[in-house]
C-alpha cells in the first residue's frame, strides 16, 4: 500500500518513522523545508509513553475528562500500539517527556531515524505542494495524509460540493484570548507553582506574567521559561508578530512593567540574571478542529472520479486539531499513534478505518476543549484574585 505523508513537521515525521517498519506499506514524505530552524523548548506530555491507564490518565486537570471520554478497551488498544512502537522510537519519545528540548532537535533525530533504517527506506521529496498537486499523487488504494499544520493543505477540500473551496467551511474555531508568550533564560534553578504565580503578581494590578508549571526548566546551568500575558484584541493589531523587550519597554511600557516587576522577584529570591533578551511572541490563542477529519465524506456521497472518492485521506496533527496553552505537539503525536496505529489493521475495511479515525479525533476535540476551558476559566480568576467584586463576576457557582 503506497502512503503519502505531506508536511515534515514533528507529526509527518513521527508518522513516517511509526509506518516505515510496517509491512505492505511504501511511505512517501513531501517536505517543504531542507533545514529544521524552529528552535522553541517544548516539553512532551508523559501520556504519551504511558503503559498502563492509571499513568495515561494521571493528569490533575483533564485526569476524570479522559475517563469519562473515552472507554477502557479503546484506551487498551492505544497503549497497546504504544508498546509495539520499534525500540529506537520509543527511546526518543522517552527522553522527550523527561524535559524540554528545541523543536528542531526532534525534527532532526526523527529524519535522522528514518534515514539511517537499513529496510524500508522513505522516498523523500523536497517540494511545495498544492492541494491540487496533492490530489494528482494519489491513485485508487492509496493513503494520504495532511500533516501540513494549521494551514493545512487539504481540510476544507474534505467536503464534496463544488469546486470552489470555501476557506474555514470544515474549521470550528474558539478564540479563548489574545496573549504575548514570552520566553526568557534565567542563570539560576528556576520554578513555578500557582503560589509562585500568584506572590510574583501580586503588584501587577492589570497584566499579569502567567509561566504555565511546566514551563519552566533548569538544564543543569540554565532555566529556560516560558509563559503567557493576556492583552486585548486591540494592543494586539498594534504589535509586531515577533519583537523583544526593548520593543516592549518603548511601546508597551505597562506590560513591560509588570513583566520587569516579575523578573525582579525572581531575582531577589534566586539571585540570578536573565540571560540574553527576552523573546516575545503576540498570538490568538484559538482551539479548533476539522468538522471531518476524513474523506469519509467524499465516499458518503457515492461513486466519483474524484481522488479523495477512492483513496483514503487523513488529516494528523494541527491539520485536525489545534490547542493554545503549550498542547499542540503532545496532541498531535497522541493522534498520529494512533492513526498509524489503526493503518496497520489491515483487517478493517475502508470504511471502518476512517470511522473510527473520526470519533477519535472528536474524543480529543472534546478532551482538549475541556482542558483548555478550564485552563482559560482558573486564568481569568487567577487575574482577578484581589478584586472580590471582579472575582464574583467570573464565578458561576450554581
Amino acid at each position: 500500500m503506497q502512503v503519502h505523508v505531506v508536511g515534515a513537521g514533528p507529526v509527518g515525521l513521527l508518522l513516517t518513522a511509526l509506518l516505515q517498519p510496517m509491512e505492505g506499506f511504501s511511505v512517501r514524505l513531501y517536505e517543504k523545508r531542507h533545514e529544521y530552524t524552529r528552535t522553541r523548548m517544548v516539553q512532551l506530555a508523559p501520556y504519551l509513553v504511558a503503559d498502563s491507564l492509571e499513568s495515561y490518565r494521571d493528569d490533575a486537570i483533564d485526569g476524570d475528562s479522559v475517563e469519562a471520554i473515552f472507554d477502557p478497551p479503546e484506551l487498551e488498544q492505544a497503549l497497546a500500539f504504544r508498546q509495539s512502537i520499534a525500540p529506537d522510537l520509543r527511546a526518543l519519545l522517552q527522553d522527550w517527556v523527561l524535559g524540554f528540548c528545541p523543536l528542531n532537535s526532534i525534527e532532526r533525530s526523527l529524519s535522522d531515524l528514518i534515514d539511517a533504517r537499513a529496510l524500508n527506506a522513505v522516498e523523500r521529496t523536497a517540494a511545495v505542494l498544492t492541494a491540487e498537486d496533492a490530489m494528482a499523487l494519489l491513485e485508487p488504494g492509496d493513503v494520504l495524509i495532511d500533516a501540513a499544520g494549521s494551514r493545512s493543505l487539504l481540510r476544507d477540500h474534505l467536503v464534496p460540493g463544488s469546486r470552489e473551496v470555501i476557506e474555514g467551511a470544515n474549521t470550528v474555531k474558539v478564540r479563548l484570548e489574545y496573549a504575548l508568550v514570552i520566553t526568557f533564560l534565567y542563570g539560576q534553578p528556576y520554578d513555578c507553582n500557582e503560589h509562585c504565580k500568584y506572590y510574583k503578581n501580586i503588584e501587577n494590578a492589570h497584566y499579569k506574567f502567567i509561566p504555565m508549571v511546566h514551563r519552566t526548566h533548569y538544564d543543569g546551568s540554565v532555566s529556560h521559561v516560558t509563559g503567557i500575558v493576556n492583552i486585548s484584541a486591540e494592543e494586539y493589531e498594534a504589535m509586531p508578530s515577533r519583537f523583544d523587550g526593548q520593543w516592549l519597554r518603548s511601546n508597551a511600557p505597562g506590560v513591560a512593567e509588570s513583566m520587569d516587576r516579575f523578573i525582579d522577584k525572581i531575582k531577589e529570591e534566586t539571585h540570578g540574571e536573565i540571560l540574553g533578551e527576552l523573546e516575545i511572541v503576540r498570538i490568538p490563542l484559538d482551539l479548533y478542529r476539522a468538522r471531518h477529519a476524513t474523506n469519509g465524506q467524499w465516499l458518503e456521497a457515492g461513486p466519483s472520479d474524484h481522488p479523495f472518492a477512492n483513496s483514503s485521506v487523513f488529516l494528523a496533527g494541527d491539520s485536525a486539531i489545534g490547542s493554545p496553552y503549550f498542547q499542540s505537539i503532545s496532541l498531535g503525536f497522541e493522534c498520529a499513534m494512533f492513526l498509524a496505529g489503526l493503518i496497520g489493521q489491515r483487517d478493517l475495511t475502508q470504511r471502518e478505518l476512517l470511522d473510527r479515525y473520526e470519533r477519535h479525533i472528536y474524543k480529543q476535540w472534546l478532551r482538549v476543549y475541556m482542558r483548555s476551558k478550564m485552563i482559560k476559566h482558573n486564568k481569568d480568576l487567577f487575574e482577578s484574585i484581589d478584586s472580590p467584586l471582579a472575582l464574583l463576576d467570573k464565578l458561576h457557582i450554581y
